[in-house]
């Protein structure tokens, strides 16, 4: 529903919540058709995700940027790996 008025730019909180891996690769296979004609602010917390189809991402615990960077730069980043990846990084 959100391309039906030809936006240039999306904001999407949370796309991939509740979705099942078929539906979450079709999501994903959408939004990187996307990006190359509209900008895209994307919310998520499933970080396999946001690696694989950001190219620019910030990343924030309570309120606080605690990187920004290309996501191998913020894959490296320890407040990162600390927060989130865990050792799994």
């Amino acid at each position: 529903m959100c391309l039906a008025t030809s936006p240039k730019v999306l904001l999407l909180d949370e796309p991939l919540a509740g979705m099942g891996a078929e539906e979450t690769e079709r999501m994903l296979e959408l939004l990187d058709e996307l990006k190359s004609d509209h900008a895209i602010l994307l919310v998520e917390h499933d970080m396999d995700a946001v690696f694989r189809i950001a190219e620019l991402i910030t990343v924030m615990v309570n309120g606080v940027v605690i990187a920004t960077g290309t996501p191998d730069e913020v894959k490296q980043n320890a407040e990162v790996k600390s927060a989130y990846l865990g050792d799994h990084a």
